[in-house]
Order: C-alpha cells, then sequence, then structure tokens
C-alpha cells in the first residue's frame, strides 16, 4: 500500500479534475480492485466474504456490508491484525485521547449514530491526508469565498458537539495538538455550552469561516440580529445534518456572508462537494455511491433510493466496501452548468428537532445534538429516543446495553439531562421512562434521536 502524503492527495485530487471520462473510469476501477485485493488478503472477515468472488470482479458482485456486521467483526474486519475493539474502547474512556493517535497511528472517530448504533473508525495517516486534499482542493464552491477567507486570516472555528470522538471535534483538537501556535486560528467551541457562552467565545476568536451544525447555527441568527454576536464571517460552512434552502437564505441574509454545506460522513469523508448550483458533486475518484431500493438493487438515475451503498477507495485500515448508508439520494449525471464533469446528489432533508423549553416565561432552545451527544456517552445505552412535548414534559425510549435494566438506565439519563439542562437555565423539566422501544418513522424508515411533538 503506497503512502500518500498531503501534498500529494492535493496533486491527485486536482489532476483528476481534468481528466476525460475514459480516464475518471480506469482510475476508478484501478482502485476499487487494488482496496478490494488489499481486504481480501488482509482481513478475515473479507477474505470470508469474497470466498466465492474471482480476480476478476464487478462491483455489483460484491456482498454488502453495514455497520452492524463489521462492528460485531471488528477485531477480523481491520487489516492490522493488531487492532483490538476492547483496547480502543478502553482508549476513548479518556476523553483527553480525543485527537490523540491510538497505538501511535490512528485517530478514533465515531459516527453520530443517526440510524440508531455508532460506529468505531480508525484514521490512518493516508486517510487523512487523502481527506485533508479533498477538503483543501474542493471545499470552496466558489473563488472569491475563498480569496476572501484567505485575505481575513483563515481565522475558522466550527460549533460542533465536544465531549466525544466526533469527526469535526477530534479532526480540529488533532491539529491543534500537533501544532499548538495555530490556536489563534483554528478552534471549537461546544455545541453543548449555552448559546449566551457560544456567543462569547465566538465575539471573542472573530472567526473568518463559521462552521457547524445547520440546527446550531440557526440558534444563532437572533443573537447576531439581536447584537449579542458580533461577528463577519466572510464564509459559512454546515455540515453534518440537512441544510434547508429556507436556513440558507436566513444565515447569509443575517451574516452577510456565502452560505454553503456538503455531504460527508465519517466512513466516508467528504462524499460529496457543493457547487454553485447547489448541487453535490460526488468525489468519484475516492468513493464509490450507487443508490439502492430496500433490497440493495440499482435504481435508475433521477430515481430516489432507499439508500446508498457506500465504498470508500482509500480507507485501507477499515475498509467499507458496498457499505449501507440509510441516506436517500438521487443521483444525476447530466451537465451541471457549474462545468464540474462529476455526478451529482440531491438528498432527503433529514434533520432532528430543534426543543423549546420555558423557564420563568422565557423560551430556551436547545439544538438537538447537543442533547445527543450528552446521551449518547452513557455507555449503558444502547440506543435511545427523545421526544419532547408542552410544558417541558421528555418521555425517554431506552434500549439498555445487555446486564442493565430501563430503569437503571433511565436514571443515569435524567442525572446527566438534568444537569445538562440546568446549565442553560432550565431548571424545571419533568422526565419519564417510555414503554415505547425507540423506533424509525413508519414511512421514511428514518431514525430520530430528538422528536419535537409539540
Amino acid at each position: 500500500m503506497k503512502k500518500i502524503g498531503i501534498f500529494e492527495a492535493m496533486i491527485l485530487c486536482r489532476k483528476y479534475k481534468k481528466m476525460n471520462e475514459a480516464e475518471k473510469v480506469k482510475i476508478q476501477k484501478k482502485r476499487l480492485h487494488k482496496i478490494v485485493s488489499y481486504a481480501r488478503q488482509n482481513s478475515p472477515y473479507y477474505k470470508e466474504l469474497y470466498n466465492n468472488i474471482g480476480d476478476e470482479f464487478e462491483l455489483s458482485e460484491l456482498p454488502p456490508t453495514n455497520k452492524k456486521e463489521l462492528m460485531s467483526h471488528f477485531d477480523d474486519w481491520s487489516t492490522d491484525r493488531s487492532i483490538k475493539l476492547s483496547d480502543i474502547n478502553e482508549f476513548m474512556k479518556d476523553l483527553d485521547n480525543i485527537g490523540r493517535k491510538f497505538n501511535e497511528d490512528y485517530l478514533v472517530f465515531t459516527t453520530s449514530g443517526s440510524t440508531g448504533d455508532p460506529l468505531v473508525m480508525l484514521c490512518d495517516r493516508n486517510t487523512n491526508n487523502i481527506m485533508g486534499g479533498i477538503s483543501t482542493t474542493r471545499a470552496f464552491a466558489r473563488k472569491q469565498d475563498l480569496k476572501a477567507f484567505l485575505k481575513a486570516g483563515k481565522k475558522t472555528i466550527g460549533v460542533f458537539a465536544t465531549g466525544g470522538f466526533y469527526l469535526g471535534n477530534s479532526s480540529v483538537r488533532s491539529r491543534l495538538l500537533a501544532m499548538p501556535w495555530k490556536k489563534k486560528q483554528m478552534d471549537v467551541t461546544s455545541a453543548l455550552l449555552p448559546i449566551s457562552q457560544i456567543v462569547d467565545e465566538l465575539n471573542a476568536f472573530q472567526p473568518a469561516m463559521l462552521g457547524g451544525y445547520p440546527t446550531i447555527l440557526e440558534l444563532l441568527i437572533d443573537e447576531q440580529k439581536c447584537g449579542r454576536l458580533r461577528i463577519n464571517p466572510v464564509i459559512i460552512m454546515t455540515g453534518g445534518e440537512y441544510l434547508s434552502n429556507h436556513l440558507r437564505e436566513r444565515l447569509s441574509e443575517v451574516f452577510q456572508c456565502y452560505v454553503q454545506t456538503n455531504y460527508s460522513c465519517t466512513e466516508g469523508g467528504t462524499i460529496a462537494c457543493e457547487c454553485t448550483e447547489q448541487h453535490f458533486h460526488i468525489n468519484d475518484d475516492w468513493v464509490i455511491i450507487e443508490p439502492v431500493d430496500k433490497d440493495n438493487k440499482p435504481v435508475p438515475n433521477g430515481v430516489q433510493s432507499d439508500k446508498i451503498l457506500l465504498t470508500n477507495l482509500y480507507n485501507y485500515t477499515q475498509p467499507f466496501i458496498r457499505y449501507e448508508v440509510t441516506d436517500r439520494v438521487v443521483i444525476h449525471h447530466e451537465p451541471c452548468v457549474c462545468g464540474n464533469g462529476s455526478p451529482w446528489l440531491t438528498i432527503e432533508g433529514r434533520v432532528d428537532d430543534i426543543v423549546t423549553f420555558l423557564e420563568d416565561g422565557k423560551e430556551i432552545k436547545i439544538a438537538p445534538l447537543a442533547i445527543y451527544a450528552i446521551l449518547k456517552e452513557i455507555h449503558e445505552i444502547q440506543r435511545f429516543q427523545i421526544v419532547a412535548y408542552k410544558d417541558n414534559k421528555i418521555e425517554l425510549r431506552i434500549n439498555p446495553i445487555y446486564g442493565h435494566s430501563k430503569e437503571e438506565v433511565f436514571e443515569y439519563a435524567c442525572s446527566a439531562l438534568r444537569k445538562f439542562l440546568a446549565s442553560h437555565g432550565i431548571h424545571h423539566v419533568e422526565i419519564s421512562l417510555s414503554t415505547e422501544e425507540p423506533k424509525q418513522h413508519p414511512k421514511s424508515g428514518k431514525f430520530k434521536h430528538v422528536i419535537n411533538a409539540g
């Protein structure tokens, strides 16, 4: 496996954009066969899975994989035979290890668990460099925003969930640990903090680029309008959640800058970058996206899928090959006026709900990702779902891990939630344990951790 540095990754990304269609197909096929060959030679899981697959194969011949299957075979899935999930779990117990290298080689990321259960991923140097190359060369939809960002000093801050090994939080902390002198240029503020404290930190930092989850940034709109928040970013980059056109317009109007987003996940990095037409162009030199129905059969171009199968062409430590991601997309191959020749996606909007509490006649809004991040760190919980009602009433649906009762885990969750809400000035809340299990939406099949029932 050839080592790829960050600058080489950037060069490869730029070269690909200039290739004709035949050259692009050749690169994709070469990278696919290379990672499949490596996986079957070095991963016991893939060796068994591909036992009946010959050396010459089509992508569609490879059996799909999913989060539950890979996590249940974690130690056999990894191509580094020294890696054990139990050691990683022990490493993650110390939150000071966020952004630090496991076994001196791997950053540890966990998914947000949008389908209920998180996945643990190791990011080796190659994976990190290629993700960086994609971001550096393709993140900005407009050249004028990149120029304005550079001119404004490149000061970047993200409002992300902290306290866990999430991609955004861990990546930034890794850079700051390696280059502490960049603290004045790059930072993260916690989405778990009260809005007033987030506002204070943003005012002190004065970012040129503001990043974060759309539901968190939405809470900053009124703060900027009323003058408590006083920042002038030249670009807003959202991620991690669906960005609606309405919210995009509101953010752009209030902050007087261009607002864009991308389509990404921990397992695939930045899957697609947004262009000026707000189309998500797939980074198809490094990932393959197959839109499929519920039975993993391909859907035609222009038809909405039930999910996608993701193949990551650069993560050799933990190969994701035809990996199920429960996002509903429509893939387009018709030309885009932006000039990017790669196929593009439209994505079904999916967000958890902002929850509004009342305290002494005052409305206090809490972003769903903040609530999610608190409960995710209770390791006795396997899966959870919150349903918020009027009058500060919360119903908590819980699946505990084996060996723990619902009632026991509910007490842990109540304590963590009350402490968190109190930090936001919310002291009067009624929390009840639901008799129902966490469940998907009956029509869309999507899973929400936080539901505002009104």
